[in-house]
């Protein structure tokens, strides 16, 4: 896992439902905390583009459903600016199962992955179709 450079926009706060785009039965996901978050004392923690995050599946299937997953957030809806200057905003939110590790748990993801989540997790760029 590698740093993102600048200050990152966190656009999905503690208790979003997001769409799961990977193949492994989960459809929308819950964000119940965000994994080395350091904020302020009482702000409630938040995501954005290339987060690893702990979720609870709320639809899937029957095997999936009410477990704790790890995912990472690969589309956000929150416009942020990358380095050299330009705005970024995604039609909607969406996050990737993946293990401690980072390695995804499904073997495709559905639609385009930013840059900022495909460079700092290896395993998802690798399973990308798209990369913006």
């Amino acid at each position: 896992m590698k740093g993102i450079a600048g200050r990152q926009m966190r656009g999905l706060p503690q208790g979003a439902r997001i769409n799961c785009v990977d193949n492994t039965g989960a459809k929308i996901v819950e964000i119940v905390t965000v994994l080395n978050y350091k904020g302020v004392h009482r702000r409630s923690p938040a995501a954005g583009v290339g987060d690893m995050v702990v979720a609870s599946v709320k639809k899937g299937t029957p095997e999936m459903r009410r477990q704790l997953v790890r995912a990472v957030i690969v589309r956000c809806r929150r416009p942020y600016r990358r380095a050299d200057g330009m705005m970024i905003q995604f039609e909607d939110n969406a996050a990737v199962l993946t293990n401690e590790l980072g390695e995804t748990k499904g073997t495709g993801i559905k639609g385009p992955v930013s840059r900022e989540a495909a460079e700092r997790w290896p395993r998802i760029a690798a399973a990308a179709t798209t990369i913006v």
